[in-house]
């Protein structure tokens, strides 16, 4: 035992010794209580855990199991019908305690929170943000929209927004051919906060599939391929119906925000989900300036 006692306290001091390198810098005894608590509760953490441990490993070794012996028992295997011990009752009841309050009195319930600061200053400038911009000109949400655009898309679409190959769509030409078929293919579920029907996989194959996505990549020129027919109970001549298809013509505001929020997979890849990192207004300015290039 005694050596096992001696080889705890060098562990203890070698534990201690490499959390003060890792943290030392930032730890001046009595210049900053959090620091201070925060150490003292390491070292005190290092000694209970090492020495408890110890206390186990001793138990293991040298005592040796008493008591009454419960009836029941598997394979000759049985229970003492012994009581818990009083240290890990005391633990466990001040375990439940320590939670109700931290729940409903202790941090960060009703304390200050550096994070839910960050959260209501960030919820106070998006509303100065909407306020400031809610009569926005065509011309300045053309230019925020080219903003965002290059800060958040440009890194996949590029900064001319024709695309990167084989990581993004080119945005300048709409909708390629190569996405018309994936969609027919594959269908497209994740515009249902707009569109709530979805759009089944499979609604042509073969020499339809192809003659649609040539018809709807072309720009919607020339006379229909018959397989439309299917797909015009839901787009119409192409610009969508409300609620039912979007606009394969342009790129609406309802569809860039359903986009941006949800992702979107295509033949090429998956667009993450933006979620409510952007604004309306900015949501809006990146549709703008995506109809402005070309993107109709």
């Amino acid at each position: 035992m005694k050596s096992m006692v001696i080889g705890g306290i060098i562990l203890i001091i070698a534990l201690m010794a490499g959390t003060y390198y890792m943290v030392g810098d930032s730890f001046q005894l009595g210049e900053d209580y959090v620091n201070d608590l925060t150490m003292l509760g390491a070292i005190a953490i290092i000694g209970i855990t090492v020495f408890v441990a110890l206390k186990y490993i001793n138990q293991i070794k040298n005592d040796t199991a008493t008591g009454e012996l419960a009836e029941e028992n598997w394979d000759d295997i049985g229970e003492y019908k012994n009581n818990i011990p009083v240290g890990w009752g005391i633990m466990f009841l001040a375990t439940i305690i320590w939670q109700f309050w931290y729940w409903f009195i202790g941090y960060p319930t009703n304390q200050f929170s550096q994070v839910g600061q960050w959260n209501e200053e960030t919820k106070q400038y998006q509303s100065k943000f909407e306020s400031k911009w809610s009569k926005i000109s065509d011309q300045d949400l053309k230019d925020m929209g080219e903003s965002v655009f290059l800060v958040q898309c440009a890194p996949c679409h590029g900064v001319d927004a024709e695309g990167i190959e084989g990581k993004a769509q080119d945005l300048t030409k709409r909708i390629s051919k190569e996405s018309v078929l994936y969609t027919i293919e594959h269908g497209a579920n994740n515009f249902k906060s707009v569109y709530p029907g979805g759009m089944p996989a499979g609604m042509a194959s073969g020499a339809d599939a192809q003659a649609i996505a040539e018809y709807v990549a072309g720009g919607f020129k020339g006379k229909a391929p018959s397989g439309w027919a299917t797909c015009a109970g839901c787009h119409g001549d192409g610009s969508g119906i409300p609620m039912v298809a979007p606009n394969l013509k342009t790129y609406t505001n309802d569809l860039i925000k359903t986009v941006l929020y949800n992702g979107k997979k295509s033949s090429i890849g998956t667009m993450p989900k933006f979620g409510k990192r952007l604004s309306d207004t900015q949501i809006k300015a990146v549709a703008t300036y995506l109809r402005s290039i070309g993107g109709e």
